[in-house]
């Protein structure tokens, strides 16, 4: 997996599966015994990879905490996430307009995003966004959380204020406060 990580994050969703497996260091044939097809590989690749970002953003988590609190908690893990896994985080980028992710995979992906989810729905009652539909509000988040991403790494030494700000600025639109 760490092998299609680094593949799919360098060349893209035409990376081949002699390159994955070379990168792997074992032969084409060999990766095909763990995955029937390539769309096998990148399918349990998207759910391994926004799997353990959903669990890396609940880890400490303040389950006493109030919803802002929680929010600027998974908001911070999620920063921290994906600054340290470059890779991790552009493949999750090719793999989100890949083709080849089923429905399946966007479930389980969806079941382990299902306690952020909460928050998020916990999080915009009675704010702005308290009607719209959780995609939208989602992907206005990610957006943020994107370019927020983008310019920590171009500017690391304002990571944390960055962070905050950009957090800051969500949290007015998600809940209004």
């Amino acid at each position: 997996m760490a092998a299609a990580t680094r593949a799919v994050a360098s060349q893209g969703l035409g990376a081949s599966t002699a390159s994955i497996a070379k990168e792997a260091g074992v032969s084409n044939g060999s990766l095909f015994v763990y995955f029937d097809t390539k769309a096998t590989l990148l399918n349990e690749l998207f759910v391994s990879l926004k799997t353990e970002m959903a669990q890396t953003s609940l880890i400490g988590l303040p389950v006493e905490g109030e919803p802002r609190e929680q929010m600027l908690h998974v908001w911070t893990q999620w920063m921290r996430w994906a600054v340290a896994s470059p890779d991790k985080r552009r493949a999750v980028a090719q793999l989100l307009v890949s083709d080849d992710i089923t429905a399946a995979s966007h479930e389980l992906v969806n079941i382990a995003f299902g306690a952020m989810a909460d928050l998020l729905e916990r999080s915009r009652a009675g704010g702005p966004m308290q009607n719209a539909p959780l995609s939208f509000v989602l992907t206005l988040t990610n957006s943020i959380a994107e370019t927020t991403i983008d310019t920590v790494i171009r500017e690391p030494a304002d990571a944390e204020s960055l962070t905050r700000l950009a957090f800051d600025a969500t949290w007015r639109v998600i809940a209004g406060a």
